[in-house]
């Protein structure tokens, strides 16, 4: 079974993935954490592999950025391959001032400015949230691994730069952790095919704070919400 944006060739995705945003980082995950990896794609470099940690089959492929790109994937994921549980490990723009760079964030649910649901044609506001099964797993490993975490709601917005430059302020207000590009779609495609969704956030930068990491370190040294990830399958 092939699409148009993954050529497997034959060989296996498993029933549980993670999902970075970034290609590089599928490949350094499957490197320095898997065994046995086989990679399944290449079509666009949206590099994917599959192999095994701690003996138990785990893929691991990325999504591009934003909504409509893991949109795509993840759909074709669980349709036409059979993934069950979509795990995305990614970076985010932290809106609270407490929240440092290389902070980890599970998050719960995803606002978003996007107009994503509106193909469901639903009669009022859907609100897209992570799958409680994996959301439990999740704190659970990392209390195990002493590895602390924020868990809460979290922005998946359409723009990176926003023509208001205060725009990230009204979510700050509400609460909101952080600010990232494709949760809300994941969780959105999940709930409509019946698969589990969850989305994993390493801290990158803070728009409030203006602390920030370099674009190398984002792409490999995000290293604990890896081992969450891994450890929970």
């Amino acid at each position: 079974m092939n699409t148009p944006h993954i050529n497997t060739d034959g060989n296996k995705i498993a029933e549980s993935i993670l999902l970075p945003g970034d290609p590089l980082r599928a490949k350094f995950i499957a490197e320095n954490f898997l065994t046995d990896v086989v990679q399944f794609n290449s079509v666009r470099n949206m590099f994917g592999f599959t192999g095994k940690y701690n003996e138990k089959e785990v893929s691991v492929m990325g999504t591009g950025m934003g909504m409509p790109s893991i949109g795509i994937y993840s759909y074709e994921l669980i349709t036409k391959f059979g993934v069950k549980n979509l795990i995305r490990i990614g970076s985010c723009g932290a809106l609270q001032e407490n929240l440092k760079v290389y902070d980890v964030i599970i998050a719960q649910g995803a606002s978003t400015n996007s107009n994503y649901a509106s193909q469901y044609g639903l009669p009022g506001t859907f609100a897209p949230i992570a799958s409680y099964e994996l959301l439990s797993k999740a704190v659970k490993v990392a209390n195990d691994l002493n590895i602390d975490v924020h868990v809460g709601n979290i922005l998946s917005s359409d723009t990176f730069y926003d023509d208001n430059a205060e725009a990230h302020l009204l979510w700050k207000k509400m609460g909101i952790l952080g600010i990232e590009m494709e949760a809300a779609a994941l969780y959105m495609n999940a709930a409509r095919l019946g698969a589990k969704a969850l989305s994993i956030l390493t801290v990158s930068d803070n728009i409030i704070t203006k602390e920030e990491t370099t674009a190398s370190e984002r792409q490999s040294a995000f290293v604990n919400m890896m081992k969450i990830s891994l450890e929970m399958i």
